[in-house]
């Protein structure tokens, strides 16, 4: 087996923790947002796309790419970017109609999506390598 820089495969890891860590940002936002007196409709803007887009996360899942199946690996690869695509244009209508609950929103959504991607990238490389 060849090891590359990043190390030798390893087994894809559940998305539980991660998505409980983005939620976990979400959650302990919100009273931040209320002692703050920071936009609420931001937060729940923030709170409606996460669960949204975990919503789409759970349903792409379901699909099983392969090889012998295109027509699957396309869902799941338009679904993916669809997710991406929507985030954006909700974020951006958001910002254009109100500049700081737009801000609010972006920045609160890209903090609980960090805090996902980093408890994931974590969660692989903690497991042992494939044989």
């Amino acid at each position: 087996m060849r090891t590359t820089a990043l190390g030798a495969p390893r087994p894809v890891p559940g998305r539980l923790l991660p998505v409980a860590a983005g939620a976990g940002v979400i959650a302990l936002a919100l009273p931040v947002f209320l002692l703050a007196h920071w936009p609420f409709a931001g937060w729940a803007i923030a709170a409606i796309v996460w669960v949204g887009v975990q919503g789409l996360g759970l349903l792409l899942s379901r699909i099983r790419p392969s090889a012998d199946n295109l027509a699957a690996s396309s869902v799941l690869a338009f679904g993916m970017m669809g997710r991406l695509l929507a985030v954006l244009v909700v974020l951006v209508a958001v910002a254009a109609s109100n500049r700081t609950v737009g801000l609010a929103a972006a920045l609160l959504y890209g903090l609980a999506y960090t805090a996902e991607l980093s408890v994931s990238i974590a969660s692989y490389y903690v497991q042992e390598p494939k044989a």
